[in-house]
């Protein structure tokens, strides 16, 4: 029986996961490679390089369709077909010096310079910025594999996929996003780059962006909500110009670490971004006076890292009376900064730890800004538990547009499933679990889960004027089992009668386990 198109992609998902498992299988022999720390940003690169190749090929094919002259991004004998493609070709050390030396044998058989001092010095122009991109990440790029025996069985393993092949690039891009959070999870401490998809798409889906406005996460990480916001764009993209607009002038990023950059770019590049516009650097590095209406955006959407310091250089760049070595605190100002004012309002969502909603001093100084030259429209508070295995800490989603004061908040307190006291890594939140969330927000209501408060009770000034306070951290008054508004002796009352319960249960388990051996 011929299968069908639906049938061929599930083989085709299987091959590119059996491609994935294998390239990962052979790493794991590799003695340079301890961890997926290590073989995921191995195979990045590689895959990275086998991406170029096919996506140059396509590009040749059509400037020559168009009598059109094209310049590849990468020359022989460097290019993936040049000294990947043959499964018979350069291996073993010759493979290795030839990608780890700045002087090697090169695959022609020439001496010149190795494959990565060549794609470290790229130089591109105002025309095709594309080689200053790929520089950029393999200045940060190192080969870590000491077998180039292993390194072109991989190469091998990875010279299969087509990445000409719409269906084989959607299905390897779900392939990646997997990867990546395995990578985070075994990383401990690269949380700070890992915002759960569910979050993600949540923001993305209140915050709507529309083609023609531009898009931007200053601490982008992995590139999740730029992969989400893509693809939100993509589905309004009807015509030529539409997917031009989104190509080229819908999608911004900053990341400062150079392995969360190296994945960004492949992951954007695997979902369809044919160019990323990401900067490597730390985005707070610009003073924020000289941020100007010709580098604002429509929409920030963002995690920024929190519990960071930043050095005095960089606190610097902010105001006298705001600078702090707090790094979200930071990014909050630039994202006010670097909102649109015209001709649209700009509009801002960003996840926050809960130290920063009650926070004095400085903190309450940036918040007091926020708040009446911006309008703070929503607050979510996220349960126990959404970033694990990270971090525990409380975090917070802020909602807010440009035209302020504010005049009230909405707060909306996301539950914890009802069989749940925290989320875990093996049992994550879902996004069918922001469900109500959705529906309240276009139809406001007070309910158990949600309430709004008045500025008033949230900006506090002295009889001069002086701020005294700006806390965000306004409790839920309408849950039925808050334990901050419920009488101390009931609290007393309730905790007895729990343990007692617990010393009932546990003597009829001691009777019956007495019987037992009787």
């Amino acid at each position: 029986m011929p299968r069908t198109p639906k049938d061929q992609s599930k083989t085709t998902a299987r091959q590119l996961a059996s491609v994935i498992k294998s390239a990962r299988d052979i790493m794991r022999k590799d003695k340079g490679l301890s961890s997926d720390v290590d073989r995921l940003p191995m195979l990045t690169w590689i895959l990275f390089l086998k991406f170029l190749d096919d996506m140059e090929k396509n590009r040749e094919v059509a400037a020559t369709l168009e009598g059109k002259p094209y310049r590849p991004i990468i020359e022989s004998p460097y290019r993936w077909r040049d000294w990947a493609s043959d499964e018979g070709g350069i291996t073993g050390d010759d493979l290795l010096a030839f990608v780890n030396y700045d002087e090697a044998t090169r695959p022609d058989g020439t001496k010149g310079t190795g494959l990565f001092a060549y794609l470290r010095n790229l130089q591109g122009s105002d025309e095709d910025p594309r080689p200053d991109v790929v520089a950029t990440i393999f200045r940060g790029v190192f080969n870590r594999m000491i077998n180039g025996y292993l390194l072109r069985d991989v190469i091998n393993k990875v010279n299969i996929i087509n990445f000409a092949a719409t269906d084989e690039m959607h299905t390897l891009s779900l392939l990646y996003e997997t990867m990546l959070k395995e990578m985070r999870d075994a990383a401990g401490d690269a949380g700070e780059f890992y915002t759960p998809r569910p979050v993600v798409q949540l923001m993305v889906t209140v915050t709507d962006p529309r083609l023609g406005e531009v898009v931007e996460d200053p601490a982008c990480g992995t590139g999740g909500f730029l992969v989400e916001t893509f693809e939100h764009l993509r589905a309004q993209a009807q015509t030529v110009q539409d997917r031009e607009i989104l190509q080229q002038r819908s999608i911004r990023g900053g990341e400062a670490k150079g392995l969360p950059y190296l994945l960004g770019q492949m992951n954007l590049l695997l979902h369809g971004l044919e160019a990323p516009q990401i900067t490597y650097g730390n985005s707070l590095a610009t003073p924020l006076k000289d941020i100007g209406p010709r580098d604002r955006v429509d929409v920030i959407l963002t995690n920024p890292p929190f519990g960071g310091e930043e050095e005095a250089g960089i606190q610097d760049n902010f105001p006298k009376d705001k600078q702090t070595a707090e790094t979200a605190l930071l990014f909050l100002q630039l994202i006010m900064r670097k909102l649109r004012r015209t001709p649209r309002p700009g509009r801002g969502a960003v996840v926050v730890p809960n130290g920063t909603l009650f926070a004095d001093g400085v903190a309450a100084r940036i918040k007091a800004q926020l708040l009446t030259e911006f309008s703070l429209h929503t607050i979510v508070r996220l349960p126990n538990g959404v970033f694990a295995p990270y971090t525990s800490i409380p975090t917070n989603l802020l909602f807010f547009e440009v035209g302020g004061p504010t005049r009230e908040i909405w707060y909306y307190e996301q539950p914890l499933p009802e069989d749940r006291n925290s989320y875990t890594k093996t049992k994550p939140l879902r996004f069918e679990e922001f469900k109500p969330l959705l529906e309240w927000w276009d139809n406001r209501e007070v309910s158990e889960r949600a309430w709004k408060v008045k500025i008033e009770d949230v900006l506090k000034y002295d009889d001069e004027g002086n701020l005294l306070s700006a806390n965000l951290d306004v409790k839920n008054p309408n849950a039925n089992d808050d334990i901050e508004h419920r009488p101390p002796e009931e609290l007393v009352a309730e905790i007895v009668d729990k343990e007692r319960r617990i010393l009932a249960l546990m003597e009829e388990i001691a009777a019956a386990l007495e019987a037992q051996t009787l």
